[in-house]
């Protein structure tokens, strides 16, 4: 029968001379527990990954070819058989060599002849330890699997609901089509491009990229707040009405910063799209709206933002003007550079001028 509480706790004993592996295979065989040997340190590596693998080694120290301190120290080298409890059997009766053998990294030191009561409690305890730490880790292993299940959760929520406020300014202004999506794909696109320059890198690592990302369909929703009769106009605004339509920005970023001060702890992606919707219509020369920011005082993620809302803009068709074609828009934006834009977002725009186009493409728009 299995020895109280464990269940099939497998053992393994290792020494080169037969006599010492029968008995204590005898001994340990008599209490239930099931028993491997091996009558040297090569064979014991082997049997030590299984399958199956042991649940202890018994482990001889002084053995011909590789003595029990090599075989420790292989056993703790292997990831697999790291956390493997070892206990140490050997004749040698020095307290030194007790304190040797646990100081690299046994659990145990047995000293022969064996002694059968304490060769069994001993034996005992590492096993139920060792069933202990496993209860444990597998019930940290499935805290974590739940932490991360539920983090996924929130991640997919907050993702939707994003989408669906940008949607909800989108159906305001039913010609934007996919435009949400396509800006999103160009902030991306800005960001990882410009990850690479010495200025930025800093900044654009994956994190900082994957809020820029998850912020920019949020940048027109201010127009929520716009009049049907000056955001559905189907010819170019007057002066007066450009007044109320440039407001969009500002409504957007205090809707924004009233969602943050109704939670209790920041959240770094809210921050950066209010930054969007705020300043994505500001000029690098200080010329944009609303605050006529200048230069490097506009937040990159505005900057970046600028860059892909504007060409998006003009491949897109509306009812008061034909898209452009890209090679029409893309020097458009180069016209732009130092002046609307910041040079950097322009370079990094140009050099990866052919994933815009395909982005464009691939969300509805026949750019030619």
């Amino acid at each position: 029968m299995s020895p109280p509480g464990l269940p099939n706790a497998r053992v393994l004993i290792v020494d080169d001379v037969p006599e010492n592996l029968a008995v204590l295979g005898e001994l340990l065989q008599h209490e239930g527990y099931q028993v491997q040997v091996a009558n040297g340190g090569a064979v014991a590596l082997r049997l030590a990954v299984g399958p199956p693998a042991p649940d202890l080694i018994l482990l001889d120290v002084t053995m011909p070819g590789m003595d029990g301190y090599e075989v420790l120290r292989r056993l703790r080298a292997d990831p697999r058989t790291a956390a493997l409890p070892v206990l140490f059997l050997t004749a040698r009766g020095d307290p030194g060599d007790e304190e040797y053998g646990l100081l690299q990294g046994a659990e145990d030191y047995l000293t022969k002849p064996i002694r059968p009561a304490l060769v069994l409690a001993r034996v005992r305890n590492q096993l139920q330890a060792k069933r202990a730490r496993d209860v444990l880790a597998n019930q940290n292993a499935l805290l974590e699997a739940e932490v991360r299940r539920r983090m996924e959760d929130n991640d997919r929520i907050q993702r939707v609901t994003i989408r669906a406020l940008a949607h909800l300014a989108e159906t305001r202004d039913p010609e934007t089509g996919n435009h949400i999506l396509r800006t999103q794909s160009y902030m991306g696109l800005l960001a990882r491009r410009l990850a690479s320059h010495p200025r930025h890198a800093a900044v654009l690592d994956e994190a900082m990229i994957e809020q820029l990302v998850r912020s920019a369909p949020l940048h027109d929703i201010g127009k929520v707040g716009i009049p049907d009769h000056i955001l559905l106009k189907r010819a170019p605004l007057a002066p007066d009405e450009w007044e109320v339509m440039k407001t969009h920005a500002r409504l957007g970023a205090e809707a924004i910063e009233q969602a943050e001060r109704d939670i209790d702890q920041p959240v770094p992606f809210l921050q950066v799209a209010r930054q969007i919707a705020r300043w994505h219509h500001e000029h690098w020369d200080g010329r944009g709206y609303p605050d006529g920011l200048v230069g490097e005082a506009i937040p990159l993620s505005a900057r970046l933002m600028a860059v892909a809302d504007v060409f998006d803009s003009l491949v897109s068709p509306r009812v008061y003007k034909r898209p452009f074609d890209v090679e029409r828009a893309r020097q458009a934006i180069v016209d732009g550079r130092g002046t609307q834009f910041d040079p950097d977002v322009v370079d990094a725009f140009c050099a990866g001028f052919d994933d815009f186009v395909a982005v464009a493409r691939s969300h509805g728009l026949p750019v030619g």
